[in-house]
């Protein structure tokens, strides 16, 4: 054990002065085949967990991931790594909560630790109308078997105690409910746990190549045109999350959907002080603390559409005075960078999870601001669509042709603020 133990000491100090030459690689770096059993547009968190899924579910071992940049360098790391399933309709709490139940033991499956930290999710009412909303999702999220539960004041200042509480405040918080099983996990960690994980399985990584076009005859897909050369595959899923218009264009048709930035920060670290996830939908803010002592925070979209990563000053601003309403003590806390994401966000607030007019070619989009929390169960359902050409029963709500039915899944209210 001494000899192990020094062998790892002596290893440690010898690579972290190799800045990283001999290391091995994480997943490989291939050049492109010809074709493809399947291809999924685009390497963040949602389209790597559809190859992993499609590789260890269904056996789709020749499927190819396509990203123009890095992985993971898109929304998956342009969150605030929150996850819960206390959602209110029934449709949206069975796929979140399947995405929760597949995170709890995410780290065993993938060989790799995400850095779960199921701390609970506090929401918390200022008025009698938030409190009566409150009680309502309770009672909804408690029947589809989701945790999910009341808390009184005293209690609520047990597990956050450094929270403004005053009555004499100028938004005085009455109540709050809490999802015990939500929490925060690491964001780079779930991208880079699924692209190893995938590759293991067989799965090829194409980093910086970028679909330039789509080639469809007689109303099917035969594949995608890249900065790397055409790539045939009779089946491909698009999961580009702020992109998908721009990709649905490609195939010639439109969706109902707008893309958003979404703003973030994060301050200079502190010690541990807030171990739990906090958010107001009337003051419009949520915050938690990252295991390197940041307080992450940020609010809604900006009220534009655009696909800028920088966003607006107001927004932060807002965000600001919203923060040390309910944290006093933050006021003197130092922001120590910001940044911004896109979002895409469907009339209903739902996603779109299916087959679309050209056979083939199947979306995955519209998570807006719930994307990251969505990942494991959101690959899991997207691969089951691609292999079987039929959605998952979890996924069929999220059809695309639910605009044209009318059968909405309306979750502005359950999204809350942006997260």
């Amino acid at each position: 054990m001494k000899n192990k133990k020094r062998y790892s000491i002596f290893s440690l100090a010898r690579n972290a002065h190799s800045y990283h030459e001999n290391w091995a690689e994480a997943w490989r770096s291939p050049e492109p085949k010809a074709s493809y059993d399947a291809v999924i547009i685009g390497g963040g968190g949602h389209g790597l967990a559809s190859a992993y899924y499609l590789a260890k579910e269904h056996g789709l071992n020749n499927v190819a991931v396509i990203e123009k940049g890095p992985i993971g360098l898109g929304n998956t790391g342009r969150n605030t790594t929150i996850i819960r399933s206390n959602y209110l309709w029934d449709e949206s709490a069975a796929i979140y909560e399947l995405s929760l139940k597949l995170y709890e033991g995410l780290s065993q499956d993938l060989n790799y630790n995400i850095m779960l930290s199921q701390r609970g999710l506090i929401s918390i009412g200022h008025t009698q109308n938030d409190m009566r909303e409150i009680r309502r999702r309770v009672n909804a999220i408690c029947l589809n078997g989701i945790d999910s539960e009341m808390l009184s004041l005293a209690e609520l200042h047990e597990l956050a105690p450094i929270l403004n509480l005053s009555p004499n405040s100028r938004y005085p918080v009455i109540g709050a409910a809490i999802q015990r099983r939500g929490g925060v996990a690491r964001h780079d960690a779930v991208a880079w746990g699924y692209a190893r994980a995938a590759d293991d399985r067989g799965v090829d990584i194409l980093q910086h190549t970028e679909v330039t076009g789509l080639r469809i005859q007689g109303g099917r897909i035969e594949g995608v045109e890249t900065s790397r050369g055409f790539i045939a595959a009779p089946k491909v899923g698009v999961a580009v999350a702020g992109h998908s218009s721009i990709l649905a264009d490609m195939a010639g048709f439109r969706l109902p959907i707008q893309s958003k930035p979404l703003q973030a920060l994060v301050s200079e670290p502190l010690k541990p002080i807030f171990n739990t996830v906090v958010m107001s939908p009337t003051v419009h803010v949520y915050l938690s603390q990252s295991d390197r002592g940041e307080l992450v925070m940020g609010a809604g979209t900006d009220g534009y559409n655009s696909y800028s990563q920088r966003g607006s000053p107001y927004v932060l601003e807002d965000i600001f005075a919203a923060a040390v309403e309910l944290f006093p003590i933050f006021s003197r806390v130092k922001m120590m960078r910001q940044w911004g994401g896109i979002v895409d966000i469907c009339p209903d607030a739902s996603p779109i999870v299916g087959k679309t007019p050209i056979s083939g070619l199947y979306l995955n989009c519209g998570w807006g601001t719930g994307g990251f929390k969505a990942i494991p169960g959101s690959g899991y359902v997207f691969a089951h669509t691609i292999a079987q050409d039929e959605p998952h029963e979890i996924a069929a709500p999220f059809s695309l042709d639910r605009f044209t039915t009318g059968a909405l899944i309306d979750e502005h209210g359950a999204a809350g603020v942006a997260h």
